[in-house]
């Protein structure tokens, strides 16, 4: 049974920082995609930040870039995000994802973490 359980969410002040972490089961993690997502009340899920295991590519959003750091170890099937300099606009529930590098496979999500980032 696949399972991907976040953690490390929670209330924080402008300007704090937040790790969150994601670990997965079910799946050969080091084949998966690893990315958070978050969705803000009333608007879309988007994409903050994404890992491939392959080359060790970051990819960030425009709003993370700087502030969030993505990482994974496949060892311990852990995927993490450092959030520093948080702001109210990252206030959202976040998503962790995994999505198959070799495709043909469905995605795998998580059920969602809370980050309040208010003074």
């Amino acid at each position: 049974q696949v399972q991907l359980v976040e953690s490390g969410g929670g209330l924080v002040q402008p300007g704090g920082s937040l790790r969150l972490s994601c670990v997965a089961s079910g799946f050969t993690f080091s084949r998966y995609t690893m990315s958070w997502y978050r969705q803000a009340p009333g608007k879309e899920r988007e994409l903050v930040a994404a890992i491939i295991n392959a080359l060790g590519t970051t990819i960030y959003a425009d709003s993370a870039k700087g502030r969030f750091t993505i990482s994974r170890d496949n060892a311990k099937n852990t995927m993490s995000m450092q959030m520093n300099l948080l702001e109210p606009g990252d206030t959202a529930v976040y998503y962790c994802k995994a999505r198959a590098s070799a495709g043909g496979k469905p995605d795998y999500w998580g059920q969602g973490i809370q980050v309040t980032v208010s003074s």
